[in-house]
């Protein structure tokens, strides 16, 4: 199958001089989680929801309110981009060797499209992946916090093992999932209702629990890749803790997905 017929063709973009606020604006409206960033309708650049809360939660960018700061300060600026007529498989391959989580489609007269992971996770149903485990395919090094973590510190564990969500332990018991959406949501309120003097002591306080999800949904891992992909479809879930007697032995994730369509596609 060739890329383009996985595509999504409805493309919101933003300029790169515009704020940041607008992007957010955008992102909300859309419920989507990236925006390819153009100038003069040349793809230049692409934003996404890690982008913002990674950007926000900088001791660099302390007290700065979102309206401050232009796209092009935070969006990614080496963006990968690939024609339509590439192969499904190879595309799946390029996104995890470059650890993207979307590529922009083009052909000669520019951008005609956007594809995601979230694109590729419906194709995991059927046969074949009714009878793939969620065991074989889960990560099982969890990177987890707890409760009483301070958000910062989630912030910390997302960027240095490059995840989008992690889960909330306390007591060897998951009681809740903290995603970029969630620090970004965090740090856009906490800049608006803070007065700028006291921001910067008081991000420190900012705990996981404020933030977090309780109650978060699980899998277990004796489930099917075809019921999974059915649940992130469903919920929009880009990721589901693997929960075991009430321990948690690992994560599936959009990326785990994506990992597998490739090696089949190959």
């Amino acid at each position: 199958m060739q890329i383009k017929n996985l595509m999504s063709e409805d493309l919101i973009t933003i300029d790169k001089d515009q704020n940041l606020s607008d992007a957010l604006k955008l992102l909300r409206k859309h419920n989507i989680s990236r925006l390819p960033v153009t100038n003069n309708k040349e793809l230049v650049g692409i934003i996404s929801e890690r982008d913002v809360a990674n950007k926000l939660g900088s001791s660099k960018a302390e007290s700065m309110p979102a309206s401050r700061f232009h796209v092009s300060s935070v969006m990614v600026k080496d963006v990968i981009a690939v024609p339509g007529t590439m192969r499904l498989g190879e595309v799946a391959d390029l996104m995890l060797e470059k650890g993207i989580g979307s590529v922009p489609i083009v052909d000669d007269n520019g951008m005609i499209g956007i594809v995601s992971k979230a694109d590729f996770t419906p194709l995991a149903n059927g046969i074949i992946f009714d009878k793939i485990s969620v065991k074989e395919v889960m990560s099982k090094e969890v990177v987890a916090v707890s409760s009483s973590d301070r958000l910062i510190h989630a912030r910390r564990q997302m960027l240095d093992y490059k995840v989008g969500r992690v889960p909330v332990i306390d007591d060897d018991e998951l009681i809740g999932i903290i995603t970029s959406k969630d620090l970004m949501r965090a740090f856009i309120n906490f800049r608006k209702n803070v007065p700028e003097k006291h921001q910067k002591s008081q991000i420190k306080e900012i705990l996981v629990e404020d933030v977090m999800s309780s109650n978060p949904s699980s899998v277990s891992k004796e489930m099917s890749i075809s019921d999974v992909s059915k649940i992130m479809v469903e919920t929009g879930y880009n990721g589901l803790p693997v929960v075991e007697n009430g321990d948690v032995v690992g994560i599936i994730t959009q990326t785990d997905i994506l990992r597998l369509i490739a090696k089949l596609e190959s």
